[in-house]
């Protein structure tokens, strides 16, 4: 192409099947961990992004052989670790789409301490989490999210620890996107994940995903038809908090306090509800609460998205900022502002 060629360019259409491996997927049937594959195999064409322009990066876990189902690039690290050297990754190539796929005892066990201190830096990487609140790939011990109760291989008398809140624990850390949504829905599943994608900082998906082997119908609540109406609130942007089999169930916020409300009684009507706004820290923090209370809807949808400056723009903005200063020796760099010299008295 020659300096005045006005030639454009076009890519080819992308396809979920250009995004497959030529890997089997080694989970065990009826993982809601095939469903999640799937769907990103479906999402990703819609992107708009080269598979040599993706990495995927995972940790340790059923849900971190991800890398090898997707013709991505990609990164199998060691336990915990998958958030750090994606933030590396990201700041040495602000160009890529980087991606971690990630459980919820890989990230929220040991790699706690990187989990919450990757969502304050808000690094863009689209993070999403498997929850199903047990550890699968070796063997079904309690995770830091299983249920008070639950009895596993290192807890027969059942578990005391109390589990931890990904999402009161993601907007507490200052993370800056946090969304939930369920393997069994794989629409909702693929339009929160492309929410996810558009978001310019870390996007936190936490995706309940049920284990058949070792918590077998451990989200069984939101799943049956029966079940789900009265148990599940998919919230929307700026639409009442309505839930229920023939949506006559509402949230009224009571000062800081949600309250369920019937719709079909005359004192109550959509007017009265609380309206969602995922700008709202607030509200935010009290929906990610709903998973402490029995009495509620456990919430999915869009939780929280702010926009703020990525880790990868402020180090760079940072670094452009310092070679304004001129250009130092390696002895004065080393040296510093507060040095000085020892001489001899005689």
């Amino acid at each position: 192409m020659t300096d005045n060629d006005t030639t454009i360019k076009v890519l080819p259409v992308l396809t979920a099947k250009d995004f497959a491996s030529d890997q089997e997927p080694k989970w065990c049937p009826g993982c809601g961990d095939h469903s999640v594959l799937q769907q990103l195999k479906q999402l990703l064409p819609e992107l708009g992004v080269a598979p040599e322009n993706i990495v995927f990066v995972s940790g340790i876990g059923c849900s971190s052989r991800l890398p090898y189902y997707l013709a991505t690039y990609g990164v199998h690290g060691i336990h915990g670790r998958a958030l750090p050297m994606a933030t590396g990754l990201k700041v040495s190539r602000p160009e890529l789409s980087v991606w971690v796929g990630t459980g919820d005892g890989d990230a929220l066990s040991i790699g706690g301490n990187h989990f919450i201190h990757t969502l304050r830096r808000n690094p863009d990487l689209n993070v999403v989490l498997f929850n199903n609140e047990i550890y699968g790939l070796t063997k079904g011990q309690y995770s830091p999210t299983s249920k008070i109760g639950l009895r596993t291989v290192t807890s027969p008398s059942g578990v005391i620890d109390h589990p931890f809140n990904t999402a009161a624990l993601t907007i507490g850390s200052g993370g800056t996107f946090f969304a939930r949504a369920f393997d069994r829905d794989g629409k909702f599943l693929r339009s929160i994940l492309h929410r996810a994608a558009m978001h310019r900082g870390t996007s936190l998906v936490e995706i309940y995903q049920n284990c058949p082997i070792f918590n077998n119908a451990a989200f069984e609540a939101y799943a049956t038809p029966d079940n789900k109406a009265d148990n599940t609130i998919y919230i929307e942007q700026d639409k009442p908090l309505v839930f229920g089999k023939g949506k006559n169930r509402g949230i009224m916020l009571d000062g800081f306090k949600p309250v369920v409300v019937d719709l079909d009684k005359e004192e109550f009507s959509t007017s009265d509800l609380w309206i969602h706004d995922e700008r709202d820290i607030n509200k935010a923090s009290i929906l990610a609460r709903f998973a402490d209370e029995e009495s509620l809807p456990r919430p999915f949808g869009v939780f929280y998205a702010e926009e703020r400056v990525t880790y990868e723009d402020a180090l760079a903005a940072q670094i452009k900022e310092a070679q304004k200063n001129g250009c130092w020796t390696l002895e004065e760099l080393l040296k510093g502002e507060n040095s000085y010299e020892i001489k001899s008295a005689t």
